[in-house]
């Protein structure tokens, strides 16, 4: 999942329109329309300014990002390590 989708995803579960949390957060319509669909990265003030306007913890728009990453990157992880993450192996001494 994108990190529009999971804005999406969000302002949906809250019933709020893009035109809605555009006002929210103070963005612009067209640019979360471009966030959404993927057009465009959000950098941290919008991410900030989003998170603000959903009434989320800015670290909740990441939330289902990560757990998706972890499943594509090794088809289904079991453990907490970060994606990415080399294993540490005892005999690598």
């Amino acid at each position: 999942m994108s990190i529009g989708m999971q804005i999406r995803r969000l302002r949906e579960e809250r019933g709020y329109s893009l035109k809605e949390l555009a006002e929210r957060s103070g963005l612009s319509f067209r640019g979360l329309i471009y966030i959404e669909h993927g057009r465009r990265n959000p950098g941290v003030l919008t991410i900030l300014s989003i998170a603000s306007g959903l009434n989320v913890a800015p670290a909740r728009l990441f939330e289902d990002l990560s757990q998706a990453a972890d499943k594509t990157e090794t088809g289904q992880r079991n453990d907490s390590r970060p994606a990415g993450l080399p294993t540490s192996d005892a005999s690598d001494g």
